[in-house]
């Protein structure tokens, strides 16, 4: 096993290598036949270096923060579009460098050509790759160990990638520790290891860690709590610490400095778009531009947070707070553009600028779901221990649909690992994700909040429930 994974990083690692120094090489004819003569000074061959160097090390930066290099990990169509994303960046910055070197903006048809080449490129580089990829790494055999909460959201997960994962089948640990490592035995690969008490749990652990079998497992919450805490070694036993405070006061002060500059950046850049918007949204029914709504923040102090108005004036006429569902008939035409492409939420600004909400945080929830989640889930309280963001590690690895307990645990694992690169990093990935359909799919058309039909043993860390 350890030498098929060592052979599949080999593959990663050359391909990637290999694609980089084409694209490195193809920017590097055009900063010779084209831009070098442009500049204001003249650059010897230190200077041409380092011009081709500052390339290669943003799309390296870029590639590998998108996810472009993820062949195998990711989808194919989201391994070329995060290339794509991250090729249009790096070329953005460097136009603009080698337009301030000229002192004017020089001609972009270059660039141009070489963002197109670098579609092509990105397009068959990531057909064959990924295909040789498959072909010799075939999807792992693996085991689905489970509790008393249901199987068919993570089974449905799982099913979204047979390119990678195949379930060939579930057993429940109720027939007992044994009997599943005696099942496990006959012929698999990996191991998932889904919803089960935790003594149990441990014993798995030990046995799969023991043997160097791969393992597959889905974190309580204790287990996000634990990945944050500090490690100590005061004693000579090993000892973790998680404190009482959740940010410390350096990271408070240059959280708000980021907030304060981002937004105001981003205010002035957006201005044209937000003003166009407010245009079609009173041209279209005659009705409010913004819509307010009272959401809570760290602590659970209530703000009126601020959006462009995406639904029909009487969206709520019956008092019951809702999410937006799938094909939902309250969204404007307008509005529909505008909550896929994220436009809806740029009055925020004025929230982090106000400081009711940070740039990047947990979502912020309408109070009456909160209770209802809540109900079924007292842990959601935790994730109120920051102040509330425009964007979250929440929107960036889940979506608009998924459930509050995932939701939970994302915001919890930003909130115990938190840094200022943290969030420069979520930032910059928020722009790829404001770009993907499915980060904005609402729940069903059955459901009022994106809790499912679940019983409460399947939103909470249910040990007891299972023992």
């Amino acid at each position: 096993m350890k030498k098929l994974e060592t052979s599949r990083r080999i593959i990663i690692i050359i391909s990637s290598a290999i694609s980089l120094a084409l694209q490195v090489a193809a920017y590097g004819f055009l900063w010779f036949r084209f831009y070098k003569v442009m500049v204001a000074k003249e650059f010897w061959i230190k200077g041409d270096i380092l011009m081709i160097s500052i390339y290669a090390v943003l799309l390296l930066f870029f590639s590998r923060m998108y996810g472009g290099t993820r062949i195998g990990y990711l989808k194919a169509w989201e391994v070329f579009f995060s290339e794509i994303f991250a090729v249009f960046c790096v070329n953005v910055i460097t136009y603009a460098i080698i337009s301030l070197m000229s002192a004017k903006l020089v001609p972009p048809q270059y660039m141009l050509m070489l963002m197109g080449a670098d579609i092509v490129w990105a397009g068959i580089w990531t057909a064959s790759t990924n295909g040789l990829y498959s072909m010799l790494f075939p999807p792992r055999d693996m085991l689905l160990v489970s509790g008393n909460r249901s199987n068919e959201d993570i089974l449905a997960k799982f099913a979204s990638r047979p390119d990678k994962y195949n379930i060939c089948k579930c057993i429940n640990i109720s027939e007992g520790v044994d009997a599943v490592i005696e099942e496990f035995k006959e012929r698999y690969d990996a191991m998932v290891i889904w919803d089960i008490p935790m003594a149990e749990r441990n014993k798995l652990l030990k046995y799969c860690y023991g043997n160097g079998v791969r393992v597959y497992l889905m974190p309580k919450i204790p287990d996000v709590l634990i990945k944050g805490m500090t490690e100590m070694h005061i004693f000579d036993t090993p000892m973790y610490l998680t404190r009482e405070y959740s940010l410390t006061i350096e990271q408070r002060i240059g959280k708000r400095c980021m907030d304060l500059i981002c937004s105001i950046l981003l205010m002035i850049i957006a201005s044209p778009f937000m003003l166009l918007t407010a245009i079609a949204i009173k041209l279209y029914d005659g009705g409010p531009v913004f819509y307010k709504q009272v959401r809570c923040t760290e602590g659970a102090k209530q703000f009126k947070i601020l959006k462009f108005r995406s639904m029909k004036v009487d969206a709520e006429k019956d008092g019951k707070a809702r999410l937006a569902s799938k094909n939902d008939s309250r969204i404007t035409p307008i509005g529909r553009f505008i909550r896929a492409t994220r436009i809806d939420e740029l009055p925020q600004l004025l929230n982090i600028l106000k400081g009711d909400m940070s740039f990047i945080g947990p979502r912020p929830e309408r109070p009456e779901i909160i209770e209802q989640y809540m109900e079924e889930m007292p842990e959601f309280m935790f994730r109120m221990k920051v102040k509330a963001g425009l964007a979250g590690y929440a929107q960036v690895y889940g979506k608009y649909n998924t459930t509050p307990y995932d939701k939970l645990k994302l915001d919890l694992a930003y909130i115990e690992n938190y840094s200022i690169w943290l969030d420069l990093k979520l930032l910059l990935l928020t722009l790829k994700v404001v770009l993907k359909p499915e980060s904005t799919e609402g729940v069903d058309q059955s459901q009022t909040t994106a809790l499912k039909n679940h019983s409460k043993s399947d939103t909470g860390d249910n040990d007891k429930k299972n023992e």
